[in-house]
C-alpha cells in the first residue's frame, strides 16, 4: 500500500517532500556523520538548525523584534497551567469557551486563580463562535484567552474578540501558520506543532518580552517559567531536537510555497471543495454555522450512527484514513491542513458522492 490519505487531526499529515529530505539526512545530516537525532543541543550544527528554523518563523509571521519565540516541549495541554503561572498577576482572567480545549484551559486556570467565562457556545454544542464584541472585562483581568480555532468542533475566531485593552492569549495548535497573523494583536500566541507543522512534542510560543518576567506564581517550577527558556534561547535543557529540525524543515516548505498569503488560499480551495458539497449533499451535513467554519478541521454527520460507522470503515479501505470524529461528538471529521494537498480533498469528495449513491 502506498501513502494514504490522512485526515487525522494530529499527529498528522506532513509534506511529503519534508519526510523524504529528513529520510535522506537521517544516517548522516550534511556531512557530519550523524542523525540530528543523536546530536548534542550544544553543538555547533544544531545551533545552527535551531537559530535558522527561529529565523524562518520570524519571516514567515512578520514577528516583530519584541516579541520571544519559543521552542519548548510538553504540548499545548502544559501552557493550560503556564499561562497563568506566568501571566496571572491579579490571579483573575477571562476565558471564551468554544470547545473541549479552551474548556481545559480555563478549568486549569481556576487552581490559579479566579477563571471568568465570558462567552461560551457550549449551548449548541460549541457549533458556532459566540459573540466578542462586548465581553464582560472587568479592569483586574490579566488577559482574554481563546482558542483560536476549535479542532475537535471545526469552528474558528475570524474575527479577533475585543478583550479592552487586556492582553489577548490564543491557543492557536491547529490554524498555526495556515493564514497570516497579525502578532502584534496578541501578548502571546502558542501552538501544539503536531497539526499543521512537526512532529507531537515541540510547542512553539511566541510572547511579547514586557510579559516575560521573574514575577510568577510562587511555587512555579523552573521549567514552566517562560523567563528560563527566554533568557537560554530555548536550550536550558534538552529541546525536543529532532522535532524542531522536522519544524525548521517544514517553515522552509511554506516559505517556498509562498509564504502565509499563499497557504491561505491554498487552504480556502481545499476547504471550499468539501464545504460546498456539504452544503448540497442530501446525506451529510456539516455541523457547523457556515460563517464561524474552520479552513483545517471540518466535522460532518449523516445522521445515522450506524451509517456514520460504515462511512468511516468503507472510507478507510479505500485509503481515507482517520475520518472518525473525536469520541466526545462522533459522526466524521476531515482535517485539511497545509500538508494536505487539494487532490486529497478532490478525491475524498469523490469518494463521498459515491457513498451517497449507494446509500440514499
Amino acid at each position: 500500500m502506498g501513502r494514504v490519505y490522512n485526515f487525522s487531526a494530529g499527529p498528522a499529515v506532513l509534506p511529503e517532500s519534508v519526510l523524504r529530505e529528513a529520510a535522506e539526512e537521517m544516517l548522516d545530516y550534511k556531512g557530519s556523520g550523524m542523525s540530528v537525532m543523536e546530536m548534542s543541543h550544544r553543538s555547533k550544527v544544531y545551533d545552527g538548525i535551531i537559530k535558522e528554523a527561529e529565523a524562518d518563523l520570524r519571516k514567515l509571521m512578520n514577528i516583530p523584534d519584541n516579541y520571544k519565540v519559543l521552542f519548548l516541549q510538553g504540548g499545548a495541554s502544559l501552557l493550560f497551567a503556564t499561562v497563568p503561572m506566568n501571566l496571572m498577576k491579579n490571579k483573575k482572567a477571562g476565558y471564551i469557551l468554544t470547545g473541549q480545549w479552551a474548556k481545559k484551559a480555563y478549568q486549569e486556570a481556576k487552581i490559579y486563580g479566579e477563571a471568568v467565562e465570558l462567552a461560551s457556545s457550549a449551548d449548541e454544542t460549541f457549533s458556532y463562535i459566540p459573540d466578542c464584541s462586548d465581553l464582560p472585562i472587568t479592569d483586574d483581568m490579566d488577559y482574554v484567552y481563546i482558542c483560536e480555532n476549535n479542532t475537535i468542533y471545526g469552528t474558528k475566531f475570524w474575527t479577533l474578540p475585543d478583550t479592552k485593552g487586556k492582553i489577548l492569549v490564543a491557543d492557536q495548535s491547529s490554524c498555526f501558520l495556515s493564514e497570516p497573523v497579525d502578532v502584534t494583536k496578541y501578548g502571546m500566541i502558542y501552538a501544539g506543532v503536531q497539526k499543521n507543522v512537526g512532529p507531537a512534542g515541540v510547542q512553539v510560543v511566541i510572547i511579547r518580552e514586557d510579559l516575560i518576567s521573574d514575577d510568577v506564581l510562587p511555587g512555579t517550577p523552573t521549567m514552566m517559567k517562560l523567563k528560563t527558556h527566554a533568557d537560554n534561547d530555548s536550550l536550558y535543557n534538552t529541546p525536543p531536537c529532532y522535532g524542531i529540525y522536522i519544524c525548521g524543515k517544514v517553515f522552509k516548505w511554506i516559505l517556498d510555497m509562498g509564504g502565509l498569503e499563499a497557504m491561505k488560499a491554498h487552504n480556502e480551495k481545499k476547504a471550499k471543495i468539501l464545504y460546498d458539497y456539504l452544503d448540497s449533499s442530501k446525506l451529510f451535513k456539516g455541523t457547523v454555522r457556515k460563517e464561524d467554519r474552520s479552513l483545517m478541521n471540518v466535522p460532518f454527520v449523516t445522521g445515522n450512527e450506524e451509517l456514520d460507522a460504515k462511512f468511516v470503515k468503507e472510507a478507510t479501505e479505500a485509503g481515507f484514513v482517520n475520518l472518525k470524529g473525536h469520541r466526545t461528538v462522533g459522526g466524521m471529521r476531515a482535517s485539511i491542513y497545509n500538508a494536505m494537498p487539494i487532490e486529497g480533498v478532490e478525491k475524498l469528495v469523490e469518494f463521498m458522492k459515491k457513498f451517497e449513491e449507494t446509500n440514499a
